[in-house]
């Protein structure tokens, strides 16, 4: 079984909080119900509140919308130019020497997300918090309320990998491509389609498999399921390592969790459609799957 460097217990973390090289992030982010009539999916609304109220020691808080996406486009979350990403982690004081650990509230997506992009432009030193600030507080460790304190600014070279991210054109070809598995990383209600979507037209990309993001964290503890639990999940599926795996969700943020313990066994033959079906339920000339 592969190794678990990409995932720190709140023990480890706990013992290197005061690291002078590492750099430690909230990555909360809320969806919230659409106002009636809007043709968006969900409201996004910053995490920054609930970092304020409370946080581990010496965090920072990174906005995913507001600083880390592409604002020239209405599909949110997607994954901006480089320079950008360049200048907003440098900002926010990561370094090529640098250890981050990322954490999240109530789901570890949000964390897994930042840990793709970071890991898509060839950063390799950083760790999801297993089982976020909800464990940490859980067991009562010390929690620090007010403004992120702000680490020195750096300069974060970006080393951008191919293929870690595909477009609707790949995703398309990939439906009829045998050496490829096409995973939904929604619930079942939005992988069968047998209800309204927010995203759009309900249903799948055709041919996909589901492993819900959900199956694969402990919905008590909020802590990753053992990597043996999780391949199980995906042999089930038909997910081997012999094939490629594009993951999709609604956003291109819950299938990250999927990406991240696929990354974990092994696999490494992984990428994310970013725009996911926020992008594909909407565009009437891709096919769609229900049942």
């Amino acid at each position: 079984m592969a190794g678990n460097s990409e995932l720190i217990t709140t023990a480890e973390l706990a013992e290197i909080l005061t690291r002078p090289d590492l750099r430690l992030f909230d990555c909360t982010t809320y969806l919230e119900p659409a106002p009636a009539g809007s043709n968006a999916p969900y409201m996004v609304v910053s995490g920054r509140q609930t970092f304020e109220a409370g946080h581990i020691p010496g965090a920072n808080f990174l906005d995913l919308q507001a600083e880390f996406s592409d604002a020239h486009t209405h599909l949110r979350f997607m994954m901006p130019p480089t320079a950008q990403l360049e200048a907003a982690f440098g900002r926010h004081g990561i370094s090529a020497g640098s250890r981050v650990v990322l954490y999240s509230i109530g789901t570890a997506m949000w964390a897994t997300r930042f840990w793709w992009m970071l890991r898509s432009l060839g950063f390799e030193g950083a760790a999801v918090l297993d089982g976020g600030i909800d464990k940490w507080t859980a067991e009562g460790r010390d929690i620090e309320t007010g403004l992120a304190g702000g680490y020195p600014p750096a300069t974060f070279p970006a080393r951008p990998k191919d293929g870690m991210f595909v477009d609707k054109h790949d995703v398309l070809a990939a439906t009829t491509e045998g050496d490829t598995v096409i995973v939904n990383a929604l619930g079942p209600q939005f992988y069968k389609g047998l209800e309204p979507s927010r995203y759009g037209r309900p249903g799948r990309i055709p041919g996909s498999v589901s492993v819900p993001a959900a199956t694969l964290i402990d919905p008590k503890a909020k802590t990753f399921v053992p990597l043996e639990e999780a391949e199980a999940i995906f042999a089930a599926q038909g997910i081997t390592r012999d094939k490629r795996v594009v993951a999709y969700c609604g956003g291109g943020i819950s299938a990250t969790i999927d990406l991240f313990q696929l990354h974990r066994l092994g696999y490494d033959n992984l990428t994310l459609y970013d725009g996911s079906m926020g992008e594909w339920a909407k565009d009437e000339s891709l096919p769609i799957e229900r049942g």
